[in-house]
């Protein structure tokens, strides 16, 4: 068992853009990359050999919120682990419910020992610690674990941001803290990702990159953003934590976004993303493709028996045409979201694999800003 590492591989020399390979003890991760989302275990609509054999993920996510809720710890800890319970060998990205439980602002109070929130479920109440939140991760058994944070709602003021960093960091502290004084479960090492946070302010930006990475973790996550804020803004703090964070370290910006933020994002150094917008965006019939973005619910799809996406290497964007995936989400089959859903996602996976092909041959800048334009055109 080793703790995870980041081997850093070619750099772009005219952008912050860089290709890297992070290894786990449940395989190895080229960067940079996308992490399709499995919510409850399971990313939506699409099977475990699919996502091996179509997407060619390398690592998927679980989030704790929904996992802790259901199956429940008991049923994860008996299984093994969360890569047994669902058949999944390769590494896996655990959140920390953080963020859920700010969507939940309805129903949860935050205070200084954790946040209180009521289940969506059932109603229950819970209780979410900087201390159980970490207890809970290590039973799922993430590769990577993500420390608690507060993530304040895009465009707060700077007071609120700033009082809530420091409750931020004193969180990150106790993460920390039980980190150290709890073992891997499983056989495997599992690794600590604190987070940097400070709204859309600079100054507690800095500040943040300073104490996250004072705590020398194996790799660092940028949260907080894609919240509400302009995309402009977006870039700029993004950029603001690169220029702040470790080099020798892997970066990871947290739920962003739409495959153009994603190739700035590169652009601007960060190694590692999430987002759900690839399979929700497919299962409400929106694609996105090599040549652009296509809504297949649209009357022009009806009669086009081509390839969904002749120029993806994906078996389901060759096999299946425009004409049929329209014909199943007009008929409100399953199958269609399962096309639509592992389309996107491959989609998603070539774009970060051809970027990263990009860097290593020293022409990802131009060819960054060509793609852009293609991808956000509407076909």
């Amino acid at each position: 068992m080793a703790a995870l590492s980041f081997q850093l591989q070619h750099s772009d020399k005219t952008s912050g853009a860089r290709a890297g390979k992070i290894t786990t003890d449940h395989g190895e991760i080229l960067t940079p990359i996308f992490m399709p989302v499995g919510t409850a275990g399971s990313v939506k609509a699409v099977t475990q050999q699919q996502l091996i054999d179509d997407v060619k993920a390398q690592i998927i996510l679980g989030n704790t919120y929904h996992l802790y809720l259901r199956p429940g710890l008991e049923v994860l800890e008996k299984a093994g682990g969360l890569h047994r319970f669902n058949g999944w060998n390769r590494p896996i990205l655990t959140d920390s419910g953080g963020y859920q439980v700010f969507s939940l602002a309805g129903t949860r109070k935050i205070k200084e020992e954790g946040v209180t929130f009521q289940s969506h479920i059932d109603g229950s109440k819970h209780l979410f610690t900087p201390e159980n939140v970490i207890d809970i991760q290590r039973t799922i058994g993430g590769d990577i674990i993500m420390a608690f944070d507060e993530c304040p709602p895009g465009g707060c003021e700077m007071k609120y941001a700033d009082t809530s960093l420091k409750l931020t960091n004193r969180w990150l502290d106790r993460c920390f803290d039980r980190f150290a004084d709890t073992s891997d479960k499983y056989g495997y090492t599992q690794n600590l990702f604190p987070i940097v946070q400070g709204g859309t302010y600079k100054d507690l930006r800095k500040q943040s990159c300073e104490y996250v990475a004072s705590k020398e973790a194996t790799g660092n996550a940028i949260g907080g953003l894609s919240v509400g804020e302009a995309e402009p803004v977006m870039y700029e703090i993004c950029e603001w934590c690169c220029e702040h964070l470790p080099k020798e370290k892997p970066r990871y910006l947290m739920g962003v976004g739409t495959p153009w933020n994603i190739l700035e994002c590169i652009s601007l150094g960060v190694d590692m993303f999430d987002c759900v917008m690839p399979t929700r965006n497919g299962r409400n019939a929106m694609l996105f493709t090599t040549e652009g973005v296509i809504n297949i619910d649209n009357k022009k799809w009806e009669f086009d028996f081509s390839p969904i996406d002749k120029g993806l290497p994906c078996e389901a964007s060759n096999y299946y045409s425009k004409s049929y995936l329209r014909h199943l989400m007009k008929s409100q089959e399953i199958l269609g979201l399962t096309i639509a859903s592992v389309h996107n996602l491959a989609f998603y996976l070539w774009l970060v694999e051809e970027a990263r092909d990009r860097i290593i041959h020293g022409n990802f800048a131009a060819w960054k800003n060509e793609m852009i334009n293609v991808l956000k055109r509407r076909l």
